[in-house]
């Protein structure tokens, strides 16, 4: 037998011990979808290309199965509503302040109570930063929110497309079986409809005041807290928002020699090996099913951000991750002190009492 034969089979046995272990294949599948996004993202540069590595990574960081074309066109779909509401009410309200206002409460109450109900995740976060971000770039000018938003939906669109490929050539193995979701409850609910009331009270005052002054270099600090809030029970917001303190810290120090690295060796090729030597520790981290595995899908998204705000002219490493660190802890400090104000004064059920 000859030496390329034997390294043939060699190459054949590892394929299939790594295909039938499901934790490999995720966590290979994560690290090939995520390095050759963040590839793409830099060979061509588009208009907001950081975001696809970014979204890349946190759904295939997600234990979910296949997704089928149908669920990547009804994914694409909500995309396109959530941004083209989102740009609609901005350029219809913007000019009507106290109408606005209200209508954001509304919007806002409406989208934690569609999640609340088991809808969709990725809907709720497009519509939230949709309606978020496209509200505070209105402010500024009409022009930049629509160029973000067609931005925005084809970084996301080629998003689903990144995901779906990323399956297909590394699937899960046969045996795989995975969590049903229960899916969406189309009827009314208590719980449902408390929960989103408590988020939209605590969210509201806080997005108000940056419209009111038109706060846009804070505008994270209005995003996390929202996204914080999804679950409005005091613990799980604080410790949601701890979770991404305790990740940006850690996201941090792995950019820190991300970044050093790149400065020695400006190069594409060892930009795209290095990504994917990185994305391989994550992804081993986050299906490990260790205690600490939680904090390292957001430690990634924090690198990326943080990588490609510092390839600028001019940008300061240091102080951009400070100034994340800062707004991450404005975030979690607001979202403890009004939820523990909110509790303190809402009304216990009877049924609660006994």
């Amino acid at each position: 037998m000859s030496t390329e034969s034997i390294k043939l089979n060699a190459l054949k046995a590892w394929w299939f011990e790594i295909s039938q272990n499901q934790t490999s294949v995720r966590v290979l599948r994560f690290s090939f979808g995520v390095t050759l996004s963040a590839a793409l993202a830099y060979a061509i540069n588009w208009p907001l290309s950081f975001l696809l590595p970014v979204l890349v990574s946190f759904v295939l960081s997600l234990p979910l199965p296949v997704m089928s074309l149908s669920m990547g066109f009804r994914n694409m779909k909500q995309t396109l509503l959530a941004f083209g509401l989102g740009l609609l009410y901005s350029l219809l309200f913007l000019k009507f302040p106290f109408i606005f206002l209200i209508l954001l409460g509304l919007v806002m109450f409406h989208l934690y109570y569609y999640l609340n109900r088991g809808g969709s995740l990725w809907f709720t976060l497009m519509s939230f930063i949709a309606v978020l971000m496209l509200s505070m770039m209105g402010n500024t000018s009409e022009g930049l929110s629509v160029g973000i938003s067609l931005g925005f939906i084809s970084t996301a669109w080629l998003t689903i497309f990144m995901v779906w490929t990323s399956y297909h050539l590394i699937p899960d193995p046969e045996y795989a079986v995975f969590h049903k979701d229960p899916g969406f409850q189309p009827v009314y609910s208590k719980v449902a409809a408390e929960t989103a009331l408590k988020s939209t009270l605590v969210i509201l005052p806080l997005a108000s005041l940056f419209f009111i002054f038109n706060l846009l270099d804070l505008m994270l600090v209005m995003i996390f807290a929202a996204l914080f809030i999804l679950k409005p029970e005091l613990s799980e917001g604080k410790a949601a928002g701890i979770k991404s303190l305790v990740s940006t810290l850690l996201g941090g120090m792995y950019a820190w020699v991300f970044y050093w690295l790149i400065v020695a060796v400006p190069e594409f090729y060892f930009y795209v090996m290095l990504t994917f030597l990185t994305t391989l520790v994550f992804g081993r981290n986050i299906f490990s099913g260790h205690e600490n595995s939680k904090y390292y899908g957001s430690a990634l998204i924090a690198l990326f951000i943080l990588i490609n705000g510092s390839m600028g002219e001019g940008a300061n490493f240091s102080e951009l991750l400070v100034i994340r660190v800062a707004l991450i802890t404005l975030s979690v400090l607001y979202i403890s002190f009004a939820l523990r104000l909110l509790e303190s004064y809402w009304p216990v059920s009877k049924n609660k009492i006994a």
